[in-house]
């Protein structure tokens, strides 16, 4: 495959009803989103080495290097970005965050992190046939966190959240004495309100796509940093959580281009992890012209 990689922001077809999403509805920046469906579907993977120090998702790197690229339809103009993939391949499965965009992978064409590949398939092949399947309310490795972008100000609101777990519908924020306010997500995965939302402290109701919300509340007007909470989208909460009196600042931006190095070893790679190393699993169907990869399907529309 192509070693190329993109931002999204330079220009993905936006297409509707992908991964499950399904976004439906455009009104002043909130989405009305299907439930996604969470049926196992057949593809192939192939894998790739991050050039950057973060994805068209602007997530930093899973501290398990285990992350996933998707294709423009299934990427879906951002609205993927958070979401969990479990993937199996003939060595096992693993499970991947929806990290990065992947502009030449179709439908059903997952690009894994090396690491992620390893885990379910033998380096040396470079392509392996994989089922997959959508993960609903993953654990995830921490709790909500609020990332303001920068060059933002009190004119002009830009915040990516974190570990949400499931794929989220909508993200409204409120500055001091105003009500909360739709933000319009961009295919970088930043929540933008363009008019701005005042100076701070914010807060910030976050709903994901199965009715699960939580409000956040003392978000500061930090660009750039990285703000804990103590909230859990899973579960159906709806908490006001204040974040963590010290946040983890971040001074690396997210990357606007980043290139990745060819998927494609040569035949003397060695194989770097076993069999054994990863746990048993059935094996995975074998490609052929006439099984082309299974895009995941939305669910009808109950907005």
């Amino acid at each position: 495959m192509s070693a190329k990689r993109w931002l999204a922001a330079g220009g993905a077809a936006v297409l509707a009803g992908f991964l499950g999403v399904a976004l439906l509805l455009q009104n002043s920046g909130s989405a009305c989103a299907a439930p996604p469906s969470t049926s196992t579907k057949s593809g192939k993977a192939t894998f790739y080495d991050l050039a950057s120090t973060s994805g068209n998702c602007s997530f930093e790197v899973p501290a398990d290097d285990l992350y996933v690229a998707l294709g423009p339809e299934q990427y879906a103009a951002g609205a993927s970005c958070g979401a969990y993939l479990d993937v199996t391949g003939p060595k096992g499965k693993v499970r991947v965050k929806v990290f990065d965009s992947c502009p030449e992978c179709a439908a059903g064409h997952l690009d894994l992190s090396r690491t992620a590949f390893k885990k379910i398939g033998n380096e040396v092949d470079g392509i392996i046939a994989i089922k997959y399947r959508l993960v609903t309310n993953p654990s995830v490795p921490a709790p909500i966190s609020v990332r303001i972008k920068e060059g933002a100000s009190q004119y002009w609101f830009a915040a990516r959240i974190d570990n949400h777990a499931n794929l989220l519908s909508s993200v409204k924020v409120a500055g001091p004495g105003r009500s909360l306010t739709p933000a319009h997500r961009t295919d970088f995965n930043y929540w933008i309100i363009d008019s701005g939302a005042g100076s701070g402290p914010f807060k910030i109701k976050i709903t994901d796509v199965y009715g699960n919300s939580t409000t956040v509340s003392g978000v500061d007007m930090k660009p750039g940093t990285v703000q804990k909470t103590g909230a859990r989208m899973t579960g159906g909460s709806s908490t006001v959580v204040a974040p963590a009196k010290k946040p983890v600042v971040k001074k690396s931006s997210p990357a606007t281009t980043k290139k990745a190095t060819p998927a494609s070893p040569s035949a003397s790679a060695p194989v770097l992890e076993s069999a054994t190393s990863a746990p048993a699993a059935p094996a995975a169907p074998a490609l052929t012209e006439d099984q082309p990869p299974v895009d995941l399907a939305a669910a009808e529309p109950t907005c």
